[in-house]
């Protein structure tokens, strides 16, 4: 039997691009391709565009193509990470929706998985998209391989093949809230990395905004990190060690100079709002920590679904049994 590889996409208000997405992904496997079978399973998260129209159009016209319908929209970290639990070729492919991640890549990624690499990932060498956006992603994971136990992998979206072995381990975790990235570091393969340069999205308007970036952002970083919070630790003592030298100072000079030295207010009111504001900070960071402890002690489904195409009955009755249930 032919070896069957699995693209998974996630989509939210794609109409301009799901159509030409899936006439590319078949080009690429029925040329480059041909001795292997293929599914591509589109996983939507609730679009309030034309985009569940198109795929239900795409699912009628061919059976290779499956479609899962998320009741509502439950972020980009859940919905991808369900679709890859959801299928069952002998690898996974997982890209976006937006024709960031370059069609052409698919062939070097089987060629890569065929020498026995278990994972294969696109790293970002280059970017045409905003270059503030490109170097704020870039400081974020230099900042969060410092912060953090494990090795992130720098530039690296999600793009990738997944040998059938890493979906299963990632199949049989039970996390409401996966960071993909820190899964793959944490308890991945190793893993071969092929760089690439990034397009700009071919049609449509990305719907990351700062509070979405912001809300992965800290999902890898509470998942992952220890530092933030020890930081809020030793921060506490330096400022206590600071503030009584600072003390024990103005008391020795108010003493030798009882009439000439004046103190003021100034410097109280400077520490105050100093203090202040670190312990806001930090007071913030805990909150993320405990909003992600609950997330997790909650136990949620990844998703729900409200409808599924082109699965049979023996897939669906496998695949229920992962994360999600049906409404």
């Amino acid at each position: 039997m032919k070896k069957k590889i699995s693209v998974v996409i996630p989509t939210y208000n794609e109409e301009a691009n799901v159509v030409s997405l899936s006439k590319a992904i078949i080009e690429v496997m029925e040329r480059d391709l041909s001795n292997y079978d293929y599914e591509i399973l589109f996983i939507d998260n609730h679009s309030k565009d034309n985009t569940k129209a198109l795929l239900r159009g795409l699912c009628a016209n061919n059976k290779k193509i499956k479609a899962i319908f998320n009741a509502k929209n439950f972020g980009q970290a859940r919905s991808p990470v369900y679709g890859m639990k959801q299928a069952y070729g002998d690898c996974v492919v997982r890209m976006c929706a937006d024709f960031q991640d370059p069609v052409e890549m698919i062939p070097k990624f089987v060629k890569e998985w065929e020498d026995g690499h278990k994972i294969v990932i696109g790293i970002k060498s280059a970017s045409k998209e905003r270059k503030g956006m490109y170097w704020i992603r870039s400081c974020y994971y230099k900042l969060i391989n410092k912060i953090t136990d494990i090795d992130h992998i720098e530039q690296f979206t999600g793009f990738g093949l997944y040998d059938r072995k890493f979906v299963d381990v990632v199949r049989d975790l039970h996390d409401p809230m996966p960071y993909l990235r820190g899964i793959i570091a944490e308890l991945g393969f190793d893993y071969k990395a092929i760089e690439y340069t990034q397009p700009k999205r071919r049609a449509g308007k990305s719907k990351n905004n700062f509070y979405s970036l912001y809300d992965y952002a800290m999902i890898g970083i509470t998942s992952y990190s220890k530092v933030v919070m020890r930081l809020a630790t030793f921060a506490g003592f330096i400022i206590g060690g600071l503030s009584m030298i600072a003390a024990i100072v103005y008391l020795v000079l108010k003493l030798m100079y009882w009439n000439r030295f004046s103190a003021g207010v100034a410097p109280m009111v400077i520490g105050m709002f100093f203090l202040g504001a670190l312990q806001l900070f930090f007071i913030g960071f805990l909150g993320e920590y405990v909003l992600s402890i609950n997330t997790r002690v909650l136990d949620r489904p990844l998703v729900v679904e409200e409808e599924r195409l082109n699965f049979d009955e023996e897939e669906s009755d496998s695949e229920k049994k992962a994360q999600g249930r049906k409404v």
